[in-house]
């Protein structure tokens, strides 16, 4: 009796568990967004894909001193006059969208910016790469007999475009690649107004907090459609080797590049300068973050 007492119970107990198992929601998994693929929305002169999540207000402070060929005396160019200077400030809208406003002590360059994600690279894969968009408007804000008499405010505009495809390939290493588009209302006879480049960065990471950087801007060089003017004064490429450090809310970046600028087309437009000995310049970000 005992046995047949045991065996019912037996048979209620599993039809009830199996009952269970069978009305568990089943929890679909989630593939988030890549962690950290690169440590700053800023990769020396150029934009990363990140976007940082809502309601965090990013400041960044840029500083290119001068050029290192006369040595030690002025300190391989961080005495030097001639220096460049920004300060700007981006607030994050929503986890995929930035704002900002910052200020150049080159030709006194006012810029307003934004960028957008479309998409984000997944932990699993699902997605593969990260899709940015990125733009600017800048002012030059210099006095008006740097335009001569004749000019209009328009003529102080400058504008910049960037798609932005970042993939983080692993643990250490993060690449990505643009396409972006350059158009100035007023340059000298001897510049186009518009000019189409390429970009390519990378991070090597070899150690938690540190990180070797790379970083290339390649102006191209498009016969003008509407003009037949051969310009003489086409822009050089312009690169950057340095050092990255980082915590959760701070990111330093030390590195030597060949230009002056700091605004991307200011750097796509007007840099003529190599990368060699006469030209190369010591340059510093840093970056602040708060979140609210």
């Amino acid at each position: 009796m005992k046995k047949l007492l045991y065996l019912i119970v037996l048979v209620l107990f599993s039809g009830n568990l199996a009952l269970a198992q069978e009305e568990a929601p089943v929890e679909k998994k989630v593939d988030k967004p890549v962690r950290s693929p690169w440590e700053s929305g800023t990769l020396v002169n150029h934009q990363t894909s990140v976007t940082q999540y809502k309601n965090t207000l990013e400041m960044v402070i840029s500083h290119r001193f001068g050029t290192i060929d006369n040595g030690i005396s002025d300190v391989f160019g961080i005495m030097a006059p001639g220096a460049n200077i920004r300060i700007g400030f981006n607030y994050s809208i929503l986890d995929n969208l930035v704002v900002g406003f910052g200020t150049n002590s080159q030709k006194k360059y006012q810029d307003f910016q934004a960028k957008y994600t479309l998409f984000q690279q997944t932990r699993e894969n699902t997605i593969p790469l990260s899709l940015t968009f990125y733009g600017n408007a800048a002012i030059d804000g210099r006095e008006d007999e740097v335009f001569g008499v004749d000019y209009e405010f328009t003529d102080r505009m400058s504008y910049f475009s960037e798609v932005i495809i970042g993939r983080k390939v692993n643990d250490w290493l993060s690449l990505q690649a643009s396409a972006n588009f350059t158009h100035y209302n007023a340059v000298d006879s001897l510049l186009d107004n518009d000019k189409v480049g390429l970009g390519f960065g990378g991070r090597i990471k070899f150690s938690p907090q540190s990180s070797l950087t790379l970083e290339l801007g390649v102006p191209l060089k498009i016969e003008s459609v509407s003009q037949h003017t051969s310009f003489t004064n086409h822009p050089k490429p312009h690169f950057s080797i340095g050092y990255e450090v980082s915590t959760s809310t701070h990111a330093f970046q030390i590195f030597l590049t060949n230009g002056l600028g700091i605004l991307p087309q200011e750097l796509y437009m007007h840099n003529l300068s190599e990368f060699d000995s006469e030209s190369i310049r010591f340059g510093f970000n840093i970056t602040r973050l708060w979140n609210f």
